[in-house]
């Protein structure tokens, strides 16, 4: 058999150079017109929108291995027959890094500093240690920022969907939040856009937290009320790598907002992540030879 499969840009041909001759490898943008003929695996380009995707002929697509972990927006956009399968292991660990980068560089007014370089300017900042942080949204980002708090001297108060235990302690459920929102001196959002995750940072989230806690939104920008946060005018110390709308316009309320640290959705934007979606894509262009299905289904055929 003859494994038809497509890959963004032409860096990918020489770094899967040496793969099985039973696959044929070629470019494919998502932009350009689709390729003739079948194609069994297609590799998405690395980005946020799903501009394109409603072009797509089903018929001659098998499967769509995404370079993203969310995949919000795509099930609406694509054409019902093509199975879709997202990144797991590739950006959970970068994204973790920029969320504790951004708690660390708020809570110790790294960003305040910047902007004064030249000038002597001190002030008190927030300790991660001795400190109630939590994590909201306790799947694959959210247990990989845990890792890197350890060692930290940080009371870390986890919360997911429902409430469990497991050999670490309580997981507490999403039903307790506002319970649980006031007691902390952080929180750190790691969750998935959805219908019950959208503007979950809003007025009611943002007034249960005390004074000067810091927010962290590395989950989707559409996960916070905007107007919500630039509402708080300071109170709140919010970092974000996340925004809505995305991209941020200059001369949006938000930059304006004191206390208010944004970086521009560039939480898998490291070197970990080439060689990971590399090894995920060799991994299911195996499972495919092998005539089992694909890894990480988020839409099925």
């Amino acid at each position: 058999m003859t494994l038809r499969v497509t890959v963004p840009d032409a860096a990918w041909l020489e770094r899967l150079a040496d793969l099985d001759d039973r696959v044929e490898l070629s470019v494919w943008d998502f932009v350009t017109p689709q390729p003739d003929g079948p194609v069994d695996l297609a590799v998405s380009p690395y980005r946020n929108s799903t501009d394109g995707l409603n072009r797509i002929d089903p018929s001659r697509i098998g499967v769509i291995q995404l370079q993203t972990l969310g995949y919000d927006g795509v099930r609406d956009a694509l054409p019902v027959g093509i199975t879709v399968c997202n990144a797991v292991g590739v950006h959970e660990g970068s994204t973790a890094e920029l969320a504790v980068a951004l708690l660390l560089a708020s809570a110790r007014h790294l960003d305040s500093y910047a902007r004064e370089q030249g000038q002597w300017i001190r002030r008190w900042g927030t300790s991660v240690a001795d400190r109630r942080i939590m994590l909201l949204g306790y799947g694959g980002i959210g247990v990989e920022i845990e890792k890197r708090l350890e060692g930290f001297g940080a009371e870390l108060v986890r919360v997911a969907g429902h409430r469990r235990e497991d050999d670490r302690g309580v997981v507490h459920g999403n039903d307790e939040l506002a319970e649980l929102l006031p007691s902390v001196d952080a929180v750190i959002v790691a969750v998935p856009l959805s219908a019950d995750t959208a503007s979950l940072i809003g007025d009611a989230f943002l007034d249960a937290l005390p004074d000067n806690a810091v927010v962290v939104n590395v989950s989707r920008g559409k996960v916070a009320d905007t107007d919500a946060v630039v509402r708080q005018a300071g109170r709140i110390r919010y970092a974000a790598d996340v925004t809505d709308p995305e991209p941020l316009p200059a001369g949006h309320p938000l930059w304006e907002v004191p206390g208010t640290l944004i970086s521009p959705h560039v939480g898998g934007m490291s070197t970990a992540m080439q060689p990971r979606i590399d090894a995920v894509v060799r991994r299911q262009i195996d499972n495919l030879l092998e005539g089992r299905g694909p890894d990480s289904v988020v839409i099925s055929s």
